[in-house]
C-alpha cells in the first residue's frame, strides 16, 4: 500500500463519507490506497503506531471542526517519527484561514474545497513527478456525472454497525452566514438514476439506516418524491424489515406532494432536521436567512399532527443582535409546534463563514479553540451565555433524550424557556456538572424539583413511572420491547412516549 486515506471521527458509527469518495476517485492508484478511521480521544501513539504499520508513502487526513486539535497532534508525531511520509490535509476546518494554522504549518500539502479529482491528481505528481512547489492547492470541482459514488466501499460491518451517510447533492442555495454552505453559489445535483442504483445495492446488502447530508433535501421536490418513494417501496413490500431515513429540509417548503408522500410512511421510519435557527426576523436579515416564518411553523405544525415523522428542529443561541428574549420567544413558539426534539444549539465561528463580518458591530467574543463558540455578545454577556451552554445540556438530558417526556411537559408549564431555565440553573447548582449525570440520580433530581414547584409526592412518582426513565431498570415494562423500525435508540424512544 503506498496511500493511506485516514480521520478521527466523532465516535465509531460514524463512517465517513469523505474518505470512501477519495478512494473511489482515485483510479489508476485505487489499488494502493487504503481507508483507515480512528475515533476522537485515542492516545496519538497507539495512532502512529498504526498508520506507521502500513508502511505509508502519503497518508491523507480528513480535518474537521471536532477532530483539528487531535489531528494537529497526530500530524507532528508523524513527522517527528516518519518524516519521510507525505502528509496532504483535506476537509472543511483546513480549506479556510489556512495560514494562520499550525496543522497546515505541519503538513505537506493542503487541498481546500472539493478533493474527489484534486487529491488523486495531487498524488500522482508526488510519486511520479513533476513534484508540486506549492503547499496549498484548491480543489477544482469536476462536474457531478463525473465523480464516481463511494457507496460501494462501505464494507458489510459498515452496513452492519454503522450509520451509513449518503447525498443525493452537493452545496446550498442559502446565504445563511454562520453555515460553510453560505459560500456555495448553489446546490448541485447527482444524477437521480445511479444514485438510486446505489441505494438498492445497499439496500440489497442490509442497509437499513440512512442519513442524508444534503443541506436542502426539499430543494428539487421532484427528486424528493422519487427518492422517498424509493423508502416507500421497500417499507410496503417488507413491512416486517423496517428502513430509516434522516433528511435535512428547508421549513418553509412543503408542498402537498410531498407532504401526501410523507403521510404515508409509519413511524419510525423518518426523522427530518429542520434548522429554523431564530424566527427573528431582524437576526434573520442580519445573517441573510431567508424564510418564512409563518409558512414553516406552519409545516412543523403539519408534520407534527399529520405525519409520524421525528422532528429534529435547530435553534441557535447567541446569533448577533438576538437577546435572551428573543431567543426564548423563539424557542417557546418552537414547543408550541410540538417537535419531539429541539436542537439548542450555541453558535459557532466556522472558518471561512461571513458571519465574522459582525465581530465588531455586535461585539462577538468567540473561543479562539474549536469550536469557536460564541462567549458573550453585546445583547449577551459571558456569564449568561454559559447559562445558556448549561441549559443547552440539560435540555438534551431531559427533554430531547425521550427518557422523561410525560416529565418534561409538566417541567415546562405554560413559560417552557423560564421554567427550564430556573431547573437548569438549580441542577447546577445540585451537581456542579452538566455530564456525567447518571439517570437514576438524574430522575430522583427531576423528582425532588418537581416537588419544591408544588406537586405532590404520589403525583411525582406516578409521573416518572410512566416515562422512559421510570422503566429503564425495567426491561419488560417499556412501552417499546420491539423498535417499530430501523431508528436509533433515542427515536424509539420517543415513539414510545
Amino acid at each position: 500500500m503506498t496511500i493511506l486515506l485516514s480521520t478521527l471521527n466523532a465516535r465509531y458509527t460514524h463512517a465517513s463519507l469523505g474518505l470512501r469518495y477519495l478512494l473511489a476517485n482515485m483510479g489508476e492508484l485505487q489499488a494502493e490506497t487504503r481507508i483507515q478511521e480512528f475515533v476522537i480521544g485515542a492516545k496519538t501513539t497507539d495512532l502512529v503506531e498504526r498508520i506507521l504499520a502500513h508502511q505509508p508513502r502519503i497518508v491523507g487526513f480528513g480535518v474537521y471542526i471536532w477532530n483539528v486539535e487531535e489531528t494537529t497532534r497526530l500530524v507532528s508525531m508523524l513527522k517527528r517519527v516518519a518524516p519521510e511520509i507525505t502528509i496532504v490535509l483535506g476537509g472543511p476546518e483546513v480549506s479556510y484561514e489556512t495560514a494562520e494554522q499550525q496543522i497546515v504549518k505541519l503538513a505537506d500539502y493542503v487541498i481546500t474545497g472539493w478533493g474527489d479529482v484534486s487529491f488523486p491528481k495531487l498524488c500522482g505528481e508526488i510519486l511520479h513527478g513533476p513534484k508540486p512547489l506549492m503547499k496549498v492547492h484548491a480543489g477544482v470541482q469536476p462536474p457531478m456525472a463525473d465523480i464516481a459514488l463511494p457507496y460501494s466501499l462501505y464494507s458489510d460491518e459498515d452496513i452492519a454497525h454503522r450509520t451509513l451517510y449518503v447525498e443525493a447533492s452537493r452545496g446550498c442555495p442559502f446565504k445563511c452566514e454562520f453555515c460553510l454552505s453560505s459560500l456555495d453559489k448553489t446546490a448541485w445535483p447527482f444524477p437521480l438514476e445511479g444514485f438510486l442504483a446505489e441505494l438498492e445495492n445497499l439496500y440489497a446488502r442490509g442497509a437499513r439506516l440512512f442519513k442524508f447530508v444534503d443541506r436542502t433535501f426539499n430543494l428539487n421536490v421532484k427528486t424528493s418524491l422519487q427518492i422517498m418513494q424509493f423508502f416507500l417501496d421497500k417499507i410496503e413490500a417488507h413491512p416486517e424489515d423496517p428502513v430509516y431515513a434522516h433528511f435535512e429540509l428547508v421549513p418553509d417548503h412543503l408542498p402537498e406532494a410531498l407532504k401526501d408522500t410523507i403521510a404515508k410512511f409509519p413511524p419510525g421510519a423518518l426523522q427530518f432536521e429542520i434548522g429554523i435557527q431564530s424566527f427573528n426576523p431582524e437576526v434573520q436579515a442580519l445573517v441573510s436567512r431567508r424564510q418564512n416564518n409563518e409558512k414553516a411553523a406552519d409545516n412543523i405544525r403539519w408534520l407534527c399532527e399529520h405525519s409520524t415523522a421525528h422532528l429534529h428542529v435547530d435553534l441557535i443561541a447567541g446569533l448577533p443582535g438576538e437577546d435572551v428574549a428573543s431567543f426564548a420567544r423563539g424557542f417557546d413558539h418552537l414547543v408550541s409546534l410540538g417537535a419531539q426534539e429541539i436542537q439548542f444549539g450555541i453558535l459557532k465561528r466556522l472558518r471561512g463563514t461571513p458571519i465574522i463580518r459582525h465581530t465588531e458591530p455586535f461585539g462577538m467574543v468567540y473561543d479562539p479553540y474549536p469550536p469557536y463558540t460564541v462567549l458573550a455578545t453585546n445583547r449577551i454577556d459571558f456569564a449568561t451565555m454559559q447559562r445558556l451552554v448549561r441549559f443547552a445540556r440539560y435540555w438534551d438530558l431531559v427533554a430531547n433524550s425521550g427518557r422523561f417526556a410525560n416529565s418534561t411537559r409538566a417541567l415546562l408549564g405554560d413559560a417552557p424557556f423560564d421554567n427550564f431555565m430556573a431547573l437548569s440553573d438549580w441542577l447546577y447548582t445540585k451537581t456542579d456538572a452538566t455530564h456525567r449525570i447518571a439517570l437514576d440520580r438524574l430522575a430522583k433530581l427531576v423528582a425532588e424539583w418537581l416537588e419544591l414547584r408544588g406537586m405532590t409526592r404520589e403525583a411525582v412518582a406516578s409521573l416518572l413511572a410512566s416515562d422512559y426513565a421510570g422503566k429503564v431498570d425495567k426491561p419488560a415494562d417499556r412501552p417499546l420491547d420491539k423498535p417499530a423500525a430501523a431508528a436509533p435508540a433515542r427515536q424509539v424512544r420517543h415513539l414510545a412516549a
